[in-house]
């Protein structure tokens, strides 16, 4: 008999009415998974303890979900996960799984099960998409199977929520699970004060910094200072454009130059959730 590995984290796919609204129910996930298996495949469920809402999920529960799938090689793969952080646990996944040839589902939903929404659609083409041939992380959702590569949120309330930026080739990480950094994303915005930006920068190890257009910085040369002490100090620092399309494309605006100069990485197309794993794990 084959079998199949649930990972159930919470979200509100596994949530039911309580005192209070919707609160997360074990059993849930696990019984309407089950219900939906083929007659010769068996389920076995990994239940996060307590049941996180993904506001609450990061690298420990990352890496928690890394160890479950490693214990069982060989299994297809479906999570259950919130939607609000599901683009930062599928790049985190999609990247630290690179050429272990694993097939791994997430899958979420805005409306929970039993509640006549998208959650029981989503389930059913996450199992389709689990048992096909091929390797790789994708999300099971609205309808349709997104590669994991550059996954955005673009949308807080529709099932049709998350969508596909781009689909790049991935390499093989330095890293395969998450080591303790402190990572941020820090946006710039017109009258940053130059303090604020040192100070942020200060207490971190590393930062993605979503700057303007295709890569451009305000002419504050102290911002630039507090940019450049940082990578002085051993601090990676990964452009990402504010733009949602598009990417960096360094040497096209002089605005720009002085952040190469200085040593910034250049993080072309990807989203900020890809550049924040790629500083963990690379």
């Amino acid at each position: 008999m084959s079998k199949l590995l649930l990972i159930h984290t919470g979200g509100a796919i596994g949530m039911a009415p309580g005192p209070k609204g919707l609160t997360p129910m074990r059993g849930l996930v696990e019984s309407a998974l089950s219900a939906r298996l083929p007659a010769d495949m068996k389920l076995v469920a990994n239940v996060f303890s307590p049941l996180l809402d993904s506001a609450n999920v990061g690298p420990i529960h990352w890496n928690a979900m890394l160890e479950a799938i490693r214990t069982h090689p060989g299994l297809p793969v479906i999570i259950t996960h919130g939607t609000d952080t599901m683009s930062f646990t599928v790049a985190a996944l999609s990247q630290a799984l690179v050429d272990e040839g694993r097939r791994v589902i997430l899958c979420g939903s805005v409306v929970p099960l039993g509640e006549d929404g998208d959650a029981e659609a989503n389930l059913t083409l996450a199992i389709d998409a689990a048992t096909q041939e091929g390797d790789g992380v994708f999300l099971a959702f609205g309808g349709k199977l997104l590669t994991a590569d550059g996954l955005v949120k673009h949308q807080s309330q529709d099932t049709v929520s998350l969508r596909t930026k781009q689909n790049e080739k991935l390499d093989p990480p330095r890293f395969r699970t998450f080591p303790e950094r402190r990572l941020a994303i820090l946006t710039l915005t017109p009258g940053m004060p130059a303090d604020f930006l040192s100070a942020a920068l200060a207490t971190l190890d590393g930062a993605v910094l979503r700057v303007f257009g295709s890569g451009t910085v305000m002419a504050n040369p102290l911002v630039l200072d507090a940019i450049k002490q940082a990578i002085a100090d051993g601090k990676r620092i990964r452009a990402v454009s504010q733009s949602q399309n598009g990417g960096i494309i360094p040497g096209y605006f002089a605005a720009g130059a002085a952040l190469w100069d200085i040593g910034v990485e250049n993080g072309g197309d990807e989203t900020p959730e890809a550049a924040l794993i790629k500083l963990w794990l690379n």
